[in-house]
């Protein structure tokens, strides 16, 4: 007869699946807060003050206001994370990108919105993870 000893400690897939959730959940927390500082001026960035809603700057903060949420929770979250991730790349090709250094975003001020673009692009790809909506469906 033989026992088999398990480990009480979680196994490498699971651990991944909820990082994967944690990558999820705290990139969308991030680009929202980005959203309320354009939309609702919370928190405060001066930059934003006055900010048409059907600008530029303005439909971003929609999209992200949206795109994020859904993220977030992870519903229609492929879907929602591919449109955020080509958000993100044309807010740095158009916001970023012309104050110069376009491949040293470290220069320019793109550093978020290229990591935020490339991790909504894993998100489209992989999928939710664990945590969300949509693996409950």
């Amino acid at each position: 007869m033989s026992t088999q000893v398990r480990s009480a400690a979680p196994s490498v897939p699971a651990l991944a699946a909820c990082a994967h959730a944690l990558l999820r959940i705290v990139a969308s927390y991030l680009l929202l807060a980005h959203a309320s500082a354009k939309l609702f001026h919370a928190p405060h960035i001066a930059m934003f003050d006055g900010l048409p809603l059907f600008s530029l700057l303005g439909v971003a903060g929609i999209i992200e206001l949206v795109g994020g949420a859904l993220v977030l929770v992870g519903f229609f979250t492929r879907a929602a994370a591919f449109v955020l991730s080509g958000e993100l790349a044309f807010a740095y090709f158009i916001g970023h990108a012309p104050q110069g250094h376009v491949l040293l975003p470290l220069l320019n001020q793109g550093e978020p919105a290229v990591l935020l673009s490339f991790i909504f692009l894993f998100i489209a790809a992989a999928g939710p993870g664990a945590w969300s909506v949509d693996a409950r469906r």
